[in-house]
């Protein structure tokens, strides 16, 4: 549907939201400029769990209880906590969101129950490790589902069939504000649960939850915030299980895309998402509201997701500019990484685009490129992730 055909409340919406877009892009501009091209972290080690470079990456390591990872991820992540734990408030006061960060915390408060048992005994284990508030860290671990400022992210997915690798790629450019500190703080953090899948996960201290990662099964997920639904879905209800945790518990216990689809479907949802997903084998969108899921798959070997619904039951406005970047990849026979990379730096969102990775599912392995934005243009370093996610025993902590 042409925008201009749009009930006037709705292309009020999009006007808003675009403009938000616009003007908060070109306000942090100026901070993203100068913002200082290096990492906060010290290498360290504590009770068996370890926070180490590989190239430039730095890598955090966890195993164990829940408690345990708490208190290691506590003491390692200590020395940065205060520069990265002051963001979160920092954002609802650049956006002027209503109520502003009081009425967050209230809020991240209530969702306490909803947080998988798990969870938040590693959360109070962090947060008494780290001499912080537990508010705090409900409420960073709370803030994707709520704060809603509507930038976008990009995926591109392509299976073995359309690969130069003989395996699938996955590629993700992650975007959002910055304020001139996110990007200097982004983490692999490996995560080894006792009686779970050990997974690698692409995001910040602090955040326990997925937003970007990879599990020993190869299972890969990457999520995408989308503005709009056709089936009157609220942007966002407090009584489900906040989205990181969620796509974590997915990298936890599910060892193919069909597991994880059963697992979304299963649960009380937040807000309104595409979940992109790639197992060594096969592929998938998720997309779900408070309301409703539907799956999108491609037969051609070639999947792109942004922030719009696309199917029948979900989809409102669906035209993106990104999206149909990524489209050109359709007209390519095959594609490598060097063909992906070039296609998500085509997606990219200037000060916005904080990461920028490819993960290849059959060989648990990651490129991945951070650093001062765009990150999609920046070389992608490789981190091979199995020796890390099947330690042997001999070099298990």
């Amino acid at each position: 549907m042409p925008l201009l055909c749009l009930p006037w409340f709705r292309f009020r919406f999009y006007f808003w939201a675009t403009l938000s877009i616009i003007v908060g892009s070109l306000s942090l501009h100026s901070r993203w400029l100068w913002a200082e091209d290096r990492f906060r972290y010290q290498e360290a080690q504590y009770d068996g769990a370890q926070l180490r470079y590989v190239g430039t990456i730095p890598v955090l390591m966890l195993s164990g209880s829940p408690e345990q990872m708490g208190r290691q991820q506590g003491k390692l992540g200590a020395p940065v906590a205060e520069g990265i734990l002051s963001y979160p408030r920092e954002l609802f006061e650049t956006m002027g969101r209503k109520g502003g960060w009081a009425a967050h915390l209230e809020m991240a408060k209530k969702m306490r129950p909803q947080f998988p048992p798990d969870h938040l005994a590693e959360l109070q284990a962090l947060a008494q490790s780290a001499n912080l508030p537990e508010e705090l860290l409900l409420a960073t671990n709370t803030l994707p589902d709520a704060y809603r400022a509507r930038i976008g992210c990009s995926s591109l997915i392509v299976q073995a069939n359309r690969s130069k690798t003989g395996g699938p790629l996955f590629g993700r450019n992650l975007d959002f504000y910055a304020l001139g500190k996110l990007h200097q703080y982004s983490l692999v953090i490996v995560y080894r649960p006792t009686g779970k899948h050990a997974f690698a996960s692409v995001g910040f201290p602090g955040l326990l939850g997925c937003i970007s990662g990879i599990n020993d099964a190869g299972l890969a997920l990457a999520v995408h915030e989308c503005p709009a639904s056709a089936d009157g879905s609220p942007l966002f209800n407090p009584e489900g299980v906040p989205y990181g945790l969620l796509f974590r518990r997915i990298l936890e216990e599910c060892t193919s895309v069909e597991e994880a689809i059963k697992l979304v479907q299963s649960a009380k949802r937040t807000t309104l998402l595409n979940l992109a997903l790639c197992d060594p084998n096969t592929h998938a969108v998720v997309e779900m509201s408070p309301r409703t899921v539907a799956v999108r798959k491609e037969a051609d070997g070639i999947c792109v997701c942004t922030n719009h619904f696309r199917t029948e039951k979900l989809r409102f406005v669906t035209y993106c500019p990104r999206y149909e970047r990524l489209l050109q990849a359709k007209k390519q026979e095959r594609l490598g990484l060097e063909e992906v990379a070039a296609l998500l730096h085509q997606a990219h969102q200037g000060p916005l685009t904080i990461q920028t990775m490819i993960f290849e599912p059959a060989e648990l392995r990651l490129h991945l490129a951070i650093g001062n934005p765009p990150t999609s243009a920046r070389p992608l370093e490789k981190l091979d992730l199995a020796p890390l996610l099947r330690p042997k025993k001999a070099d298990s902590p």
